[in-house]
């Protein structure tokens, strides 16, 4: 590999010699050769709308050079477009404050300014003027997670929800066997069944809309410690606006930089309310595959799209892919909570040191929730066929149905009506009709599944 000699303010070193970047990502390589993995693409994206949106500032602040800051919008506007991510070779298991990844963005962007310019840009005097690592980088998480959630994360529940709700509509008069402990129960409607995961979704919306406005609060103007020092005043406030207008997302400027810089408390509450999706999604992903069990043995109640081959070795048999990957998501994004939650127990005084942690857990929690919300809206829940005989076989045959006749015959009576049924794997309604004086008319009224399902949800 060709290199070429760059130095800092800690000596020489070499650098690949095609690397936009310098010495100080070139360390942080050497350095931290941990897990490969980098950070995201849209933390990426964040860092150079923010670098675009400091650059303009600095200039209207009078603070820098016209066509410096030309210069740097440009590049950083490229940065933020992903043209040059190969650049970002940093593993996310780096120095604590990220500082490492600013700097990457830093020279990134100086050196393709400089050649934009013709002329030297300075990665700290100028594309860094006015900023530390400690204020761009928790800017960096808020700005990344706005854009993840606004363009991809609730887009797609949003999606879901109105899947759900079709689906709900559609199958409303479809009554079924409830289970409760897995055992049957007192019947549902599938519409009612399915309006809860609906629900579900409706309040993790609910909950992610409601911290939307921490998120959007930018810790940029604290610099250093949060004091703001070599920032201008201003410098913060009109960089939240600067970014809303590239955006269309209204950020605002943290109204305490010492909360913003010494704690991630924002990304901890948006990870919980992703956590609470993760569980509602692997609850329905759970009742889906119960639903769907079988063909023979199982409920079968529905039958999922057949995706792909279930079996290596048994011909014919198909298993539910999507309702298993959106499980395995799930699972992971509450690993994730928890990594964040611990992260978030770091900060020491004035800095939280599990920055990168933060913002790569958080950012996969967002895009994998995201994803998996539109397959298994796509891929199951628009898709699945009930399978009506065999849903009306077993109800017919549902021993709890004499819960309906406990006014009447009292609990004991009932209780060995519905052993009989089950012993005999009768109607329920035909034993009843042998051990007690009800009129049939009157049982075919009071045991109908349809007429026991009224109720349960309140506008």
């Amino acid at each position: 590999m060709t290199t070429r000699i760059e130095k800092d303010s800690m000596g020489e070193l070499t650098v690949p010699a095609d690397a936009l970047y310098g010495a100080q990502t070139q360390r942080a390589v050497n350095n931290f050769p941990i897990s490969g993995i980098r950070m995201p693409r849209t933390f990426i994206q964040a860092l150079g709308l923010i670098k675009a949106s400091c650059a303009t500032v600095n200039r209207d602040l009078g603070l820098l050079d016209a066509k410096i800051a030309a210069a740097i919008i440009e590049a950083a506007q490229k940065v933020a477009t992903g043209l040059y991510d190969l650049h970002f070779p940093i593993d996310v298991f780096q120095t604590g404050s990220a500082t490492s990844s600013n700097m990457n963005a830093n020279e990134v962007i100086a050196t393709l300014a400089s050649k934009i310019l013709g002329a030297p840009v300075h990665p700290n005097d100028h594309v860094n003027l006015g900023q530390s690592s400690n204020d761009v980088i928790p800017t960096a998480i808020h700005v990344s997670a706005s854009l993840s959630l606004t363009n991809h994360l609730l887009p797609s529940l949003n999606n879901l929800h109105n899947s759900l709700l079709k689906k709900s509509e559609a199958t409303q008069a479809i009554a079924k066997t409830g289970r409760t402990h897995l055992m049957d129960a007192m019947p549902v409607t599938m519409g009612q069944e399915i309006s809860g995961w609906a629900r579900q979704i409706e309040l993790g919306i609910k909950r992610i809309s409601h911290t939307l406005p921490h998120i959007h609060s930018l810790a940029l103007g604290g610099t250093a410690v949060g004091t703001g020092i070599n920032a201008h005043p201003e410098f913060g406030v009109q960089v939240a606006h600067c970014l809303s207008e590239m955006t269309h997302i209204p950020f605002t400027t943290s109204p305490n930089y010492f909360e913003s810089l010494s704690s991630q408390d924002t990304a901890v509450e948006l990870s919980g309310q992703c956590r609470v999706i993760a569980v509602s999604l692997m609850k329905i992903a759970n009742d889906l595959r119960w639903m769907n069990s079988g063909p023979l043995a199982g409920f079968a109640e529905i039958s999922l799209p057949s995706l792909q081959p279930g079996s290596s070795i048994m011909p014919g048999k198909v298993n539910p892919v999507i309702p298993e990957a959106v499980a395995m998501v799930a699972a992971q994004v509450i690993g994730n909570d928890t990594a964040i939650t611990i992260a978030g127990q770091s900060g020491n005084f004035q800095l939280n040191v599990m920055l990168p942690l933060v913002a790569y857990n958080l950012l996969q929690s967002c895009e994998i929730l995201g994803n998996a919300s539109k397959l298994l809206a796509t891929q199951a829940i628009d898709r699945f066929i009930v399978n009506q005989a065999a849903i009306e076989e077993r109800l017919s045959k549902n021993p709890i149905l004499i819960t309906a006749l406990n006014a009447i015959i009292g609990y004991e009576k009932g209780a060995a009506i519905a052993k009989k049924a089950y012993a005999e794997q009768r109607a329920l309604i035909d034993v009843a009709q042998e051990m007690t004086d009800i009129p049939l008319a009157d049982l075919k009224r009071i045991l109908d599944p349809h007429a026991l399902t009224k109720g349960g949800i309140h506008s």
